[in-house]
């Protein structure tokens, strides 16, 4: 099992395809229960100067606790977000690596609760979400079939 999980071709965050990207790449840390991954947000994503735009934060987070249910590498996994509260704590800024960590907190077979946060290289939280994820209505499924083939781990 691969300890890097899957993007697909054009996600905002994840994209491989789409320049408008963020270009995430997430790790599993099974032992610690978390999936991780360290991006360095561009300008274009600024709300103030140097500091990442709240939404673009949010994004981050979201896609991070979601990907949160892939920790034990079931990549096939798909879930949407039903509800997202984030705390922003401080800015987070652009041009500095950040440490995104999301975790799972209760999971069943509907519905779970997930968390995420992002990390100065110091270590120093800038904002934290809480998550409820759940299973996919059928007609977004039907949707992903056309993309499942894209749906792949790129050599690094």
């Amino acid at each position: 099992m691969s300890d890097v999980q899957p993007t697909s071709r054009y996600c905002f965050v994840c994209g491989r395809d789409n320049p408008a990207s963020l270009g995430v790449r997430w790790r599993n840390d099974p032992g610690a229960r978390q999936v991780r991954a360290v991006v360095t947000v561009r300008e274009e994503y600024n709300g103030y100067p140097g500091i990442v735009h709240g939404g673009v934060v949010a994004a981050l987070l979201d896609e991070t606790a979601g990907r949160a249910l892939m920790v034990d590498g079931d990549f096939e996994r798909l879930w949407v977000t039903v509800k997202l509260e984030v705390t922003y704590r401080r800015p987070t800024p652009t041009g500095v690596p950040l440490t995104v960590v999301g975790w799972v907190e209760r999971e069943d077979a509907r519905r779970s609760t997930t968390a995420a946060e992002i990390r100065l290289p110091d270590g120093e939280v800038t904002a934290r979400c809480k998550a409820l994820i759940a299973r996919p209505p059928e007609t977004l499924l039907e949707g992903w079939l056309a993309e499942r083939e894209h749906w792949r781990v790129d050599p690094e």
